[in-house]
């Protein structure tokens, strides 16, 4: 299957900004701060295809955690996918954030994830004005930014890839509670950038192309 996905990603976890795992200023990022690293990352694609399928203006958002004592440090994650959408655009969401369907998520992060709970349909909001970030889906994750995290060096995070530098970010609230995922925090880090997924036929078409 031909697919791309482009847009915008804004992501919180419970480490203290600027998140240990990023690469900043060229360094590589590495372990988390804590044992746990509990998280929500969203997508808003503002163009793509999935195959026939118009993608564009379609939201998802992932929530879960891993374990730094955990052999393999796998992923426990929930995904909603935009209510808004008919069932197959529901479908190619998840097909391509949980890796399903290879390209960029496979290879940036998806062969961590090990256990998902579920992928649900939800009404998603995803705000990507700086200064205002947030993320709210139905009455199970909220996410709000306080303010930008100034920083001189180059920042980057290896879901969006680390060839789409963004912005580190401090946000107020970061709450998940949808059994079982359930956690709170204040104060804590994030990231907003932007994203750009293709399957690994257009992958290789723009590589030749280059």
């Amino acid at each position: 299957m031909d697919w791309r996905l482009t847009g915008r990603y804004l992501e919180a976890c419970n480490c203290e900004a600027i998140c240990p795992c990023r690469r900043v200023g060229g360094r590589d990022g590495g372990r988390a701060q804590f044992q746990l690293c509990q998280f929500a990352l969203a997508w808003t694609v503002d163009t793509g295809h999935f195959g026939e399928l118009d993608m564009g203006g379609l939201r998802a958002v992932m929530a879960g955690y891993w374990d730094e004592e955990e052999p393999g440090v796998p992923w426990r994650v929930r995904l909603y996918v935009d209510a808004r959408a008919d069932a197959p655009r529901q479908a190619a969401l998840a097909d391509v954030l949980l890796g399903r369907a290879g390209g960029t998520p496979a290879r940036n992060y998806t062969a961590a994830i090990k256990e998902v709970y579920g992928v649900r349909p939800a009404r998603i909001e995803v705000i990507h004005e700086r200064g205002r970030q947030g993320i709210r889906v139905d009455d199970a994750v909220t996410v709000a930014a306080r303010a930008p995290f100034m920083s001189e060096a180059t920042v980057s995070c290896g879901i969006p890839g680390h060839d789409h530098p963004g912005e580190e970010l401090v946000h107020e609230t970061l709450e998940v509670d949808d059994d079982p995922l359930t956690f709170e925090f204040r104060g804590r880090c994030g990231f907003a950038a932007s994203f750009d997924y293709t399957s690994e036929s257009s992958h290789l078409r723009q590589g030749a192309a280059h």
